[in-house]
């Protein structure tokens, strides 16, 4: 049986995490403004069927696929959103399932360090290489969810928000991950935005996974 663990919808992919999922991406690279479906079910190697079926049936591009044991997402893209949406249409009735049958995201943590020190920023930029860097004195929000998939709907909704800088956005695996910096009040309007995006999604409630920080 196949589970439906993430479904998410992005009308249009704003340009710090366009530019970013960009430089993760190992298809059809997205842009600035486009549409994007990320999907992710369980068990992984189930993610080539509706990946098949998505392609053949629209317009949309394979921006990236990853097949774990566990789980297998995918990330469909495409100018049109009408595209995007069919796309993801099809997929549901493909599974058998309704938007809402999605696991329902939990926050697993959020929290906001202040005018964070040299020491500590040099030691982020050097570990998060794909996205900005966060400077000393700024302000960092990160966001950690389950499933991972839900993170790059919470970054999307951050950057609408605010003027903040994406620094890591890790969407695979068990855990998402995001990490954005700013200024005090920047990074404030931001983290509250994502938590709320994720918050208030429809789903199914599944067991927690166990995880220590």
């Amino acid at each position: 049986m196949i589970k439906l663990r993430t479904y998410i919808y992005i009308d249009s992919l704003q340009p710090q995490l366009a530019e970013y999922m960009a430089t993760v991406s190992q298809g059809f690279l997205p842009i600035p403004g486009d549409a994007c479906l990320w999907v992710e079910v369980s068990p992984g190697m189930a993610i080539h069927r509706l990946t098949d079926t998505a392609l053949k049936a629209t317009r949309v591009h394979l921006a990236q696929q990853v097949v774990e044991r566990a789980f297998g997402s995918m990330v469909i893209h495409q100018r049109d959103q009408s595209d995007v949406l069919e796309a993801g249409r099809i997929l549901l009735e493909n599974l058998g399932a309704e938007q809402d049958d999605r696991q329902k995201c939990r926050v697993a943590w959020k929290e906001i360090i202040r005018a964070m020190t040299p020491d500590h920023t040099v030691l982020i930029n050097r570990q998060n290489r794909r996205g900005s860097m966060i400077l000393p004195g700024q302000s960092m929000f990160i966001l950690e969810t389950e499933p991972a998939g839900y993170i790059v709907y919470a970054a999307n909704q951050a950057e609408k928000a605010a003027n903040i800088t994406i620094i890591d956005v890790r969407a695979v695996g068990a855990f998402g991950r995001l990490t954005l910096s700013g200024t005090e009040a920047d990074v404030d309007e931001a983290g509250a935005a994502a938590v709320k995006a994720v918050e208030v999604l429809s789903g199914q409630e599944r067991p927690v996974i166990s995880h220590q920080h």
